[in-house]
């Protein structure tokens, strides 16, 4: 979860869960549902004029019921490969190809879960938060050996296209780096596993 402008707090009465949402800041909440239904949320902390409005549903179903309806998505892909199309279509590979072509930018390959060394000699490890910041605002955390040359995607990609391309990050993780990576000296004839800034 993460916030766009102001403070939010995601609110499920029927569940007596509540979990302030933050901007800039990457969040996960998890709870298991009782029962199968459809479920009022809402946002809890007044955040400005449209607050009355920040409403919704959270349906509960059983696993295969959940499975049917997954299964019934109109294009038929799943979102590492939605993310992989939006990759592709937005021209990411050009500096980040998942083995490393490209050279201006970490490769893909191992990334997810890995360590990431950035040029302040800092380690981060690559979740979600850190997937989702290098996309949103990659000046942020920029990989050692590597320039500030990406541009940030905030406001190009909705919060669906970002989830994608978050889990087409994730599926690129089969391969994880046993150490920290950084870009290889130019004359090393290894390519880097590590991506983003």
């Amino acid at each position: 979860m993460a916030s766009e402008d102001v403070i939010h707090s995601l609110f499920f009465p029927a569940f007596r869960t509540k979990v302030d949402v933050l901007p800039n800041r990457y969040k996960t909440m998890w709870f298991q549902a009782t029962r199968t239904g459809r479920f009022h949320i809402f946002c809890a902390e007044y955040c400005g004029m449209k607050h009355s409005g920040m409403g919704g549903w959270v349906v509960v179903m059983q696993p295969a019921d959940f499975e049917n309806w997954l299964s019934g998505n109109a294009s038929q892909l799943s979102p590492a490969t939605a993310g992989q199309q939006m990759f592709e279509s937005l021209g990411c590979a050009s500096c980040h190809g998942a083995n490393g072509e490209g050279g201006r930018g970490p490769a893909l390959l191992g990334l997810f879960g890995s360590n990431v060394v950035l040029n302040t000699n800092q380690t981060v490890r690559a979740d979600e938060g850190y997937v989702r910041e290098s996309i949103l605002n990659p000046q942020a955390k920029i990989v050692s050996g590597f320039g500030p040359i990406m541009p940030s995607f905030q406001g190009q990609v909705n919060e669906e296209q970002l989830l994608q391309l978050v889990a087409y990050v994730k599926s690129l993780s089969t391969t994880k780096p046993e150490t920290p990576t950084t870009k290889p000296p130019a004359n090393a004839n290894t390519k880097p596993s590590v991506t983003l800034k």
